[in-house]
């Protein structure tokens, strides 16, 4: 039997899973506390990714104003390449729609290809460049964006 992916919100007793991802996934990795802190946040969207059960990735976004700002999507490193990253973005796009959002923004690295196609895919555009966001090893930001319709 095929295991399926379902989008969930993202609780508490996922911490655990999603920061062991956050360490495998980024160089400078959220804190434990950062996440709870979001948890707890009214302005904070956080979907996680279960599979069997299993958390295998999750992504976040803040609601600001009525603009959304995604801070991160990760995937375990073993489920990669297998839709659970776009699934994520798809949901929090569906989140984003229902809180009335006109549009969703992004930074993404500049050396990072698969990600910039992932967003690309879903309709996000490069609007600007962010110079040395990444400091840990100076590596520019593509600010990326995708307006939402407003029917």
């Amino acid at each position: 039997m095929e295991e399926i992916l379902k989008i969930i919100p993202m609780r508490r007793d996922h911490v655990d899973a999603v920061y062991a991802i956050e360490l495998g996934s980024f160089s400078i990795p959220w804190t434990k506390g950062e996440f709870y802190r979001e948890l707890g946040s009214e302005h904070a969207v956080y979907l996680a990714a279960s599979l069997g059960g299993e958390i295998v990735g999750y992504a976040g976004m803040w609601h600001i104003v009525n603009e959304g700002h995604i801070t991160n999507v990760a995937v375990r490193e073993d489920c990669r390449g297998q839709g659970v990253g776009g699934a994520l973005v798809a949901g929090l796009l569906r989140e984003a729609a229902k809180l009335g959002m006109i549009g969703v923004t992004l930074e993404v690295r500049a050396g990072n290809a698969r990600a910039q196609a992932l967003y690309s895919k879903f309709g996000f555009r490069p609007e600007g460049i962010r110079k040395n966001y990444y400091s840990d090893v100076r590596e520019d930001a593509i600010i990326m964006w995708k307006y939402l319709s407003e029917a």
